[in-house]
Order: structure tokens, then sequence, then C-alpha cells
């Protein structure tokens, strides 16, 4: 059944508002009517219940978020199946995912994300000494708190190390914009799989943007495998971009040893860049060893002591003021020389005044000409639904079939991805990746054409979408 308001999922979780909908199912938040709280409720797709795969991959996700206890991955309450559905009782992480921060930010202060570095990396490595690794660390996943506190969430495409993988082997798992080299060649993902994907949330946060982009999830991919990341922008420090360039190297040999490592990297950088007192540096501040404050106290008391900078004011005052007598000679000289005309100054300062016109005028553009697009409004939905959704909103659609399936797959059609997002201009056209019908696949019988008014449970045939061109066997899924 589909979820609604007010159900009833094990005889207590009683459904409230609808927070996400993902690949997988829908996730809500639920008031547990046996001990009186909130908790968020993770609901996998009725259509995946007949697929013994997609159910075992979720009850793995239940069991490894619940082998790890620690404050920075959400925990796990609960499992069940009732009613035809199956569940995942989570805790409910006030705040937002950085994805909905960084819709509307774009980037973030260098101090804020090495505060997210530091947090996720430590949490990963909780992860890691069990042997768990995520396989899919994005901003989706990392779920920020009003304190800036970090959780990671979603475990569902996790795996221990040591077991047999839920995949066949060589089949990509993961978010494609966010993959290592080694997950798009098909290899098993290891402890620094996750350092990289990291990597590139801490690139995207910083710089306002990813570092491999492409017109096909194939081409993303491959960039990944074989281009190097773009420099970060001027504005980023040289330690911090060079922090996230090593977490980004191709070979997992070559980057940070350990998430602990990588932690412990981002504080010392939170340290060594700590004339700013926020509340952020103060709490990374506190978790530091008594050593490092020692060594912080015997430097301040080892500074120049006042009768030294006594024997030095003087000659410091005696050079001020013959630099500046120089300089006011050579100023004068020049002066004479050069004699302006007096209505030289009058004429800049009016085209300067002149040229703030237009910026101000630009800023205040109406909002009535722009729409605000998320992420959940376009995932998990046909593609046919998102064309006649975009049109009524006022925007276009490019829709491209990026991963291919095969006809009888139930993620057929289903859009999974799209650019832009946020704040868009009336009119942008917004290119939609969606799962399209492999080539190898017979065309579909008559049933899975839409009407000239489809809906989703007519048809999963997207409504005046090219037919899909076929791409490499080797295609990234999610």
């Amino acid at each position: 059944m589909k979820p609604l308001a007010g159900q009833l999922y094990g005889g207590r979780y009683r459904l409230v508002s609808l927070i996400a909908t993902g690949g997988m199912g829908e996730v809500w938040v639920a008031t547990d009517e046996v001990i009186l709280r909130d908790v968020a409720i993770k609901i996998l797709r009725p259509e995946y219940l007949s697929d013994p795969n997609f159910l075992e991959r979720f009850r793995t996700e239940a069991r490894h978020a619940a082998m790890v206890n620690h404050e920075g991955i959400a925990n796990v309450f609960d499992y069940g199946e009732d009613g035809g559905s199956a569940y995942l009782v989570m805790e409910k992480v006030p705040g937002e995912s950085l994805a909905k921060v960084l819709e509307t930010d774009i980037s973030l202060p260098e101090r804020k994300v090495l505060n997210i570095i530091a947090q996720t990396a430590r949490a990963l490595y909780a992860a890691h000494s069990q042997g768990l690794v995520h396989r899919d660390i994005k901003p989706g996943n990392l779920l920020i708190t009003p304190d800036n506190d970090v959780k990671i969430t979603d475990f569902g495409i996790a795996r221990v190390a040591d077991q047999v993988s839920l995949t066949a082997t060589g089949q990509v798992m993961g978010t494609v914009q966010y993959l290592a080299p080694e997950q798009a060649t098909g290899k098993a993902a290891t402890a620094s799989t996750d350092i990289y994907a990291l990597g590139v949330v801490a690139y995207e946060a910083l710089a306002g943007r990813r570092p491999f982009t492409g017109e096909s999830q194939m081409a993303i991919a491959m960039s990944h495998i074989n281009d190097a990341p773009p420099a970060m922008p001027e504005f980023v420090s040289k330690a911090v971009s060079d922090l996230v360039m090593n977490c980004l190297a191709k070979k997992p040999e070559d980057r940070p040893a350990n998430a602990l490592v990588l932690a412990q990297r981002a504080e010392a950088l939170l340290a060594g860049n700590a004339v700013a007192h926020s509340d952020t540096a103060t709490k990374v501040m506190s978790n530091l060893d008594t050593t490092s404050t020692q060594v912080l106290k015997v430097d301040t008391s080892e500074l120049p002591t006042t009768p030294e900078k006594q024997v030095v004011w003087p000659w410091i005052l005696v050079i001020s003021l013959l630099v500046l007598s120089a300089v006011g000679i050579l100023v004068a000289i020049v002066a004479n020389l050069v004699a302006p005309s007096p209505t030289a100054s009058p004429t800049k300062t009016q085209t300067n005044s002149a040229s703030v016109t237009p910026s101000n005028t630009a800023s205040e553009s109406p909002t009535d000409s722009t729409v605000i697009l998320l992420s959940q409004d376009i995932d998990g939905k046909n593609i046919s639904d998102v064309e006649t959704q975009l049109a009524t909103m006022g925007l276009a659609i490019d829709p491209q079939p990026g991963i291919l399936v095969s006809a009888d797959d139930p993620l057929l059609y289903l859009a999974y991805d799209a650019t832009p997002l946020g704040t868009l201009p009336l009119g942008t056209t917004v290119v939609v990746h969606y799962y399209g019908l492999a080539p190898a696949t017979p065309t579909p019988t008559a049933t899975k054409t839409p009407s000239a008014t489809p809906t989703p449970s007519e048809s999963k045939t997207p409504s005046a979408t090219p037919t899909p061109t076929p791409s490499a066997s080797a295609s990234p899924s999610q």
C-alpha cells in the first residue's frame, strides 16, 4: 500500500509527514505511540518487495547501521515487515541535509567545511573499524543539526568488507557524481573509497560546484577515472585545497591513510586558523589533546617582554619618520610636474557613481520571475510526470536516459538526477536523467505506451521522450 499520513506501521509508528523520496523508498516523520517520541521511518517501495535482492539489501541496511554506535551516525531503532511493506525506524535528526544547505548557500566558509570533514571522518572511522564501508557518501546523506553536528545516514548500499557483496561482480553501486575511481571501474569498495567521496563533498561545499561534470553518467564516471580535478578557486587557502586534493587522489594508497588521519588533519587546520573564535572552533579545540594546549600556553608565555619592545621602538619611529618625509617630498615633486586639471577628480566621481546604478537596479529584480526546484521534486518520479510538473512550474525539460536497464526493471523510466536545481528563472531548461530502456531489450509492448494523459500507475514510458541511445555496458548504476 502507498504510505499515507495517519497510517500505522508495526502497531506503533503513526505516519505524520513525508520528509524525502529516494531510489529505494520514502522517508517519513512518524510518532512512536508506545514511547511517545518522533522518529524517522524509511518505507521500502512496494514494487521492490517482490525482488529478494532489494528486500535483502533493505534488511542489510538495518543490520549494518545498528552495528555502529557513534554520535556521528544516525541510530537505528527498529525494523519490520508489515502489511506488505518493509520499514526501517531511525533516529529523527533535527536540521537538514548538507544537500539542502548547498541548494541555498551554494558554497560554505572554510571553517564550516573543515568541521564537516572532521566530524564525518571520525564517524566513518568508527564504521570502518567495524569493517563497514558506506559506499555512498554524498551531501544528501550528511545531516546537519542546528548545533552544526553532523550525522551520517542511509547505509542502504553499505557492505561489510569481509562478506560477499549483494551486487554482482563488476556492478557499480553509489552516486556517480561522488564515485571513487575504483568504484567506477567495478572494483571492491574500501575505507579509502569513502574518503574519496568525502573529498568530493568538501570540494563541492568549498567551490560551489562538483569537480567532475559531464553530459552523461558515463562521462562523469570516466572523468573520475581519468581526469585530474580542476584547481580550486583562489579564495580557498592552499592548506585546505591540498587536503581536499589529497582525498581526491586517483590511487587509494595516495589518499589519507585512514579516516582518523583525515579528521586529525582537518582539526589541525581549524586549530591553526583559530583567530576567529567561533562556536565551531571552540568545539573542535576542546577535542584536541592536552599536549597541544600546553604547547600553545608555552609559546604565549615566551613572547618578547615590555623592555625588549622599548629598545626596538625608537628605531622603528626614526625609520618611519624618514620614510614619511621622503614620500612627502616625492609627492610634491610629482604634483608640480603633472599639474592635473581640476576637473579630473569630479569626472571620475561622476563615472563611479553612475556605474553603481545598474547593479542596484539588477538586485531589485522581481521574485515572481523565478521558481524553486529541489531534488525531491524529481527523484523517483516517472519521467512523464516530471515533464508535466516542470511545464506547470514554467520550466523546460531535456530528458536524458543516463542509466539503461531492462524492460522488467522497476526503475525503468524513473528520474534520479537533475541539473540545475535551486532558484531558477522561468523558462530554464532542466536536464533530467532517468533510467532508460537498454537497447538489447525488445521494444516495449503497447501496454507500456502512455495515453494522452499518462499517470505513474498506467505507464512507465515517458511521453515525448526521445528513444534512448545505446551507451557502454559499463554504465554505473546507483
